[in-house]
């Protein structure tokens, strides 16, 4: 069933049964860390050199860039 707990963490209810509940969860999971600050967020990297195009008339480039089964074997 949603919303309900189960298990040794407490068998009534009421808020002794909340708050042994909590208990039980913060010494299972402990506490969520710290949120960034925004500034932390934001980052500056330099752009990375464009890529050179490959020579026009290279047939090595083109084999290394086109490889279809069907055009080896001549089809």
């Amino acid at each position: 069933m949603r919303g309900v707990e189960t298990g040794s963490a407490g068998t009534g209810n009421g808020p002794d049964a909340d708050a042994q509940a909590a208990a039980a969860r913060r010494a299972r999971f402990g506490t969520l860390p710290e949120r960034p600050a925004p500034a932390d967020l934001i980052g500056e990297r330099p752009l990375p050199p464009p890529h050179r195009p490959a020579p026009a008339h290279d047939p090595d480039s083109q084999a290394a860039r086109f490889c279809c089964l069907a055009a080896d074997l001549g089809l």
